[in-house]
Order: C-alpha cells, then sequence, then structure tokens
C-alpha cells in the first residue's frame, strides 16, 4: 500500500515535470526512483535502460500525443520488480503506455476549455488569477498519472490485463494501426522542419538505402555518415556562396540586436 502510494506520487511529480522542464520524464530517471521505493535499486537501472532505448525515440510532435512512458515505466518497473524482472516490466509496459496515451488525449481536450477562461481573466488585468489558473491542467496532469499508476501497482499486474481485455478488438486494432503510423507522420514533420535544402533529403536517401539494402544497423550507418557530413559541412563554408549568404546573414542579426537594445 505505502509503496503503490509512493511510486504514484513519483509518477503524479514526473507528470508535472512533464508539462513543464522536461527534466524528470525519461524511463532513466523514472525507473531507479521506483526501485528504490521498491527496495530492488539494480533490477530498476535494467528495467530503466530496457525501456529507454526502446521508447528513446518517442516524443509529442504536433497533435501526436505520444505513448505515455512515464505511467508505462512506473508501472513497469515497480510489477517488473515484485513479479519477475526485465521481461515482465516489458510485457507489462507496452500495454500500460498505451492505456495512459488514451488518458494524456483526454486531458489535453479538456484543458483547452481553460483557454477562454484565462483570456477573460486576463482582460481585466488581473494577471494573478492567470497564473494560479495554471494550477488546474498541474492537478489533472498529476491525477491522470498518480491515480492510475495506484491503481495498476495495488491491484497488480492482473488489472492491466483485465482492463485491456475489455477493450473492444476493433479499438485495439485502431490503436495499433494508429500507433504504426502516427510515428510515421511525427517524423515526416521532424524533417520538414529540420531538412530546408533540397540536397539534403539525398541523405535521407542514402541512409535509408543503407538501412533496408544493405541491412546495417544504426551504429555503422552513423560511423559512415560523420565524414560524409563533415567533407559536406567543409564544402559549404568554402564555397563562396555561402560566404556571402554567411555575411548577410551576420549583418542582419547585428541590425536586429542594435534594434532590441
Amino acid at each position: 500500500m505505502i509503496s503503490a502510494l509512493l511510486v504514484a506520487c513519483w509518477a503524479g511529480i514526473c507528470a508535472i515535470d512533464d508539462i513543464g522542464t522536461q527534466v524528470l520524464r525519461r524511463p532513466l530517471l523514472i525507473a531507479p526512483v521506483v526501485g528504490l521505493i521498491m527496495g530492488d535499486l539494480q533490477t530498476s537501472l535494467y528495467i530503466g535502460a530496457t525501456l529507454e532505448v526502446m521508447w528513446m525515440g518517442i516524443g509529442n510532435v504536433g497533435a501526436y500525443s505520444a505513448p505515455g512512458i512515464i505511467s508505462g515505466t512506473a508501472i513497469g518497473t515497480a510489477l517488473g520488480i515484485a513479479s519477475g524482472g526485465t521481461a515482465t516490466a516489458v510485457a507489462l509496459a507496452v500495454p500500460t503506455s498505451l492505456l495512459a496515451q488514451q488518458l494524456l488525449i483526454l486531458y489535453r481536450s479538456t484543458i483547452t476549455y481553460l483557454n477562454p477562461i484565462a483570456d477573460r481573466i486576463a482582460e481585466t488585468g488581473d494577471f494573478s488569477k492567470v497564473f494560479r489558473i495554471n494550477y488546474i491542467p498541474m492537478l489533472i496532469a498529476f491525477l491522470v498519472r498518480a491515480v492510475p499508476t495506484f491503481l495498476a501497482i495495488y491491484f497488480g499486474a492482473g488489472a492491466i490485463d483485465a482492463a485491456v481485455e475489455a477493450l473492444p478488438d476493433a479499438i485495439m486494432d485502431g490503436l495499433s494501426v494508429a500507433g504504426s503510423i502516427i510515428p510515421s507522420v511525427g517524423i515526416g514533420l521532424l524533417m520538414l522542419m529540420m531538412i530546408k535544402k533540397g540536397e539534403l533529403w539525398m541523405f535521407l536517401v542514402a541512409g535509408f538505402t543503407l538501412a533496408v539494402y544493405l541491412a546495417l544497423s544504426v551504429l555503422p550507418i552513423t560511423l559512415i555518415a560523420l565524414p560524409i557530413a563533415f567533407i559536406y559541412d567543409l564544402a559549404i563554408k568554402q564555397s563562396p556562396q555561402a560566404s556571402a549568404q554567411s555575411v548577410a546573414t551576420d549583418t542582419t542579426d547585428d541590425e536586429e540586436e542594435e534594434y532590441d537594445l
């Protein structure tokens, strides 16, 4: 009971951090604290490292809400320590994170109704009330992570399995398809923001070729790409056109700084 409450509170604190500084929300930081609470730090470190690798690329992009890695890590680590180790933790963390994902979508849709309230308060000029209204989504975020975490740990893995099995097959199939497609959309949005020049897409094609047709893993692709990127950067810096653009950019930045001063 006490352990379940402490782990739930820790999950809620990480949830508040997730909408703020985003320092504590990774499995590598969540799992060890759960391990200290449960009395098995060594196992929690194994579980945290495994979940971190599994969810390394998880993040919110645009309107996409990522799986709830905070709830998944806290519940998976606690129940994994209690009942079987890393394999059990991973097996429980995945469905738990998917269930938490739906709660997060509901949470983020609900708090939008606070925006017009904050606008009306801001029109009165009482900005202290506008600041205090932020405590409402913080409290909801805490409860959204803490309450399911407590229930899952207190009632055990059977509660999670029962909740997953209670969902209709159509919903679970839809979640599986969406979980496969939406991350690809998120990666596409990231590439649109990062790859501004047309010639940079050739690096994407090269990486895709190395990964798919030559079946290389991330490390050898990175080692191959590193010298190529270095040579490309040198070539860009030495080209006259790039130098002229750099000078123009520096001049613009100086003018903006003088204007700001």
